[in-house]
């Protein structure tokens, strides 16, 4: 579990290319924050891997819906530091 208190863009980068690398013709170390998945070139499978990997790190569950609402990077880390924000007050 990771101990940072927030999941960062830096987190989601490493854990997007941990989780199923990256394409050629993108630069993640550019300004993605606002970048849909599908033009990073990470589809639905790719991104469940990606929640799978932050729920085991982080120790949180996303659900379905978080997943698949979150349409671009800055959307899922909203949604992981949320969810991350909820585990800390419980």
């Amino acid at each position: 579990m990771s101990t940072s208190a927030l999941f960062t863009l830096d987190d989601l980068r490493r854990v997007l290319r941990e989780a199923a690398g990256a394409d050629e013709g993108v630069d993640l170390d550019g300004d993605i924050l606002d970048t849909e998945f599908e033009a990073l070139g990470y589809e639905s499978l790719a991104l469940l891997e990606t929640g799978g990997r932050i729920e085991r790190e982080w120790g949180i569950s996303l659900d379905d819906d978080a997943l698949g609402d979150a349409d671009t990077p800055r959307a899922l880390i909203d949604a992981v530091n949320a969810r991350l924000s909820a585990a800390k007050a419980a």
